[in-house]
């Protein structure tokens, strides 16, 4: 709800506190959730990767490693995310502000909206890029594959495990979450232009 003090606001100005507050807050929600689960679905795969590293069975895997330290990256762009998309439902409430001296400047809001966008792309673009090598490995080891059902026991490392595709589900959902995150930062962006 909006406060006595935001009834002396032009419309326009209360159409952009509260795309703001409940743009802000989805956009918040929809990151962080997808954040939280793509966190334990990588956390989970790393330490069974690892534990399967270290048992007598190897693991060759080449691009996992690359894919899952660039997937890291973008989780970590992810939150960061998240956190300027809570910024969005702070700036809503300076928005309230009944005098023009307290509420931040147009081109602060933009500058804002500015930030959280590339975060996001910079995220996106990470974790896009962890989804190609991590793509690349999981190809890899489906060419290596041996053809027959003699030759299946000989090389039962490189079957493609459910753990691989557990990964490239994470992966897709940190790219998800950031392109909710750039949809509503654009989206945001203008509402601000019909001012």
């Amino acid at each position: 709800m909006l406060d006595k003090g935001s009834s002396q606001l032009s419309p326009a100005v209360q159409r952009i506190v509260r795309s703001f507050r409940w743009y802000g807050w989805a956009s918040f929600w929809i990151q962080l959730i997808l954040a939280v689960v793509s966190s334990l679905t990588l956390l989970f795969s790393s330490v069974l990767i690892n534990f399967q590293t270290t048992s007598d069975v190897p693991r060759d895997n080449p691009g996992a490693g690359i894919g899952l330290a660039l997937a890291g990256l973008g989780l970590l762009a992810l939150y960061g995310g998240a956190y300027w998309a809570f910024r969005y439902t702070r700036l809503s409430r300076q928005l309230r502000s009944p005098t023009s001296e307290t509420r931040p400047r147009p081109s602060d809001v933009t500058r804002s909206l500015r930030i959280g966008i590339i975060v996001n792309m910079a995220g996106m673009f990470l974790t896009l890029l962890g989804g190609e090598a991590l793509i690349g490995a999981l190809v890899s080891k489906a060419l290596s594959q041996p053809q027959g059902g003699a030759a299946i026991f000989e090389r039962i490392t490189q079957a493609i495990q459910p753990l691989d595709i557990w990964v490239i589900q994470a992966n897709i959902n940190i790219a998800l979450a950031h392109f909710f995150g750039i949809a509503i930062s654009l989206w945001l962006v203008q509402i601000m232009g019909r001012q």
